[in-house]
């Protein structure tokens, strides 16, 4: 067998047998969370006659004057009874600072701090510094929250080592093909993956856009000189977690505290976030490579490990293969072994279709089977984002800054979001509040 072939069939084989692996481990997640139903575990959830627990929900503000009035209002309207919001203006040169300002004249439970351009980890960090909750929450300016969302953030803390819990981002703008093939797909990598890696105990990464801390983990992982979040890396979400793994903190997912931002609307705004996400994901990986494969660390070591294979290794194989393939062909009279192609393509396509599947019935979001039509997208969505990654090593390599590069928003808001009083009887069911 030619290099070539090798490599195509060795990938296919490699991350084909991982996928296959997902399904089951997301049905063991499933089953554990029916048989705390059952039990009557609600972890940090009050029971009738308690107190709820305070929550602070720090919102970091960057030139968001188009969406941070959908964030707070939806915050402020989920029916949570014991909140307080922070919100950050980081030097923000639109409207938002004094939309913020009008705001919390009338807002007794929104503090509005205002500084100069530092960052989002900057932001943050001071947001939390201000915080009191027992719990906190950080949330990006373009997110909503519907009624379960804190709710279901606080069941998630089903024990005194869970030090932080990822929930579920889903897409708010779905006016576009891209929008709508990402909302596809994130079931598969939010929902499916994520309750795997529950259930294996090496959750990578709590979303900056939907994320719960206790403060006393907080606290704990502080960097000397900056505080929980770092100010010198693209990935301050993901490196938290892992520091949070390092500690010895379980990091839980819940998949139904579910808050709903915008998605890159443009082909031009997604390749910027994922090549962000990739410098974020090389620069952990570099503050953290005494993890990487190291049974001290549990699971979590082993699965940095394979982070390195599949998130860094292969990318770079799949672009240079794809680069490869026209002149192996047209100059080296290369042809792949007859049904080789049929089997990629068609392997491919099929699992996919199976994951979304699942992915979207355990999710229980039905309705997203009407974009499924742009899943035909998802070739060429994997082989982007492999480019990303080449492109985050050349700007790791030639040492590029790392500025905030935010998304644009558009302020477009295509997903009904329910409101508190019409899920009342669905939280009474749950034994989620009094």
């Amino acid at each position: 067998m030619d290099p070539l072939t090798w490599v195509l069939t060795l990938r296919l084989f490699v991350l084909t047998a991982i996928r296959i692996l997902l399904i089951p481990l997301a049905l063991v997640f499933e089953w554990r969370a029916r048989r705390r139903t059952r039990v009557g575990d609600l972890g940090l959830l009050p029971r009738a006659g308690e107190p709820a627990p305070l929550v602070s929900i720090v919102v970091p503000a960057y030139n968001e004057e188009k969406v941070i009035s959908g964030c707070l209002g939806s915050i402020l309207g989920c029916g949570y009874p014991n909140l307080e919001v922070i919100v950050v203006d980081d030097g923000s040169r639109d409207r938002t600072l004094p939309y913020l300002a009008r705001l919390v004249r009338h807002q007794p439970r929104v503090t509005l701090v205002s500084q100069a351009n530092a960052g989002k980890g900057a932001a943050l960090n001071n947001g939390i510094g201000r915080a009191r909750g027992e719990i906190i929450m950080l949330v990006d300016a373009d997110g909503q929250f519907g009624p379960t969302t804190i709710p279901e953030m606080l069941r998630a803390f089903d024990d005194d080592r869970v030090g932080a819990v990822c929930g579920s981002d889903r897409p708010l703008n779905l006016d576009r093909l891209q929008t709508r093939f990402l909302a596809v797909i994130s079931h598969v990598g939010t929902g499916l993956v994520r309750r795997a890696l529950h259930v294996l105990g090496c959750m990578p990464v709590v979303s900056g856009n939907v994320g719960a801390f206790r403060a006393s983990a907080l606290r704990a992982v502080a960097v000397p000189g900056m505080g929980p979040l770092r100010t010198d890396t693209l990935g301050e979400d993901l490196e938290l977690t892992w520091r949070m793994h390092r500690a010895g903190f379980r990091v839980a997912f819940a998949p139904h505290a579910v808050v709903h931002a915008e998605s890159p609307s443009t082909l031009h705004g997604l390749w910027k976030q994922r090549v962000r996400w990739a410098r974020g994901l090389l620069q952990s990986l570099a503050m953290h490579h005494d993890m990487i494969g190291r049974p001290r660390y549990r699971t979590f070591g082993f699965w940095l490990a394979y982070t390195v294979v599949a998130m860094v290794w292969l990318p770079v194989l799949q672009v240079a293969g794809a680069l490869a393939l026209p002149f192996a062909w047209w100059f080296g009279g290369w042809r792949p072994p007859a049904g080789l192609l049929e089997v990629v393509i068609g392997a491919g396509l099929g699992l996919g279709l199976v994951f979304v599947l699942v992915a979207i019935a355990l999710d229980r979001t039905p309705a997203d089977l009407n974009h499924a039509w742009t899943l035909p997208a998802w070739p060429a969505y994997s082989l982007l984002m492999s480019a990303t990654l080449l492109k985050a090593l050349w700007l790791e390599a030639k040492g590029s800054p790392h500025t905030w590069n935010k998304l644009d928003r558009t302020g477009v808001v295509s997903v009904a979001i329910p409101t508190a009083r019409s899920a009342r009887p669905a939280l009474a069911r749950q034994r989620v509040l009094p």
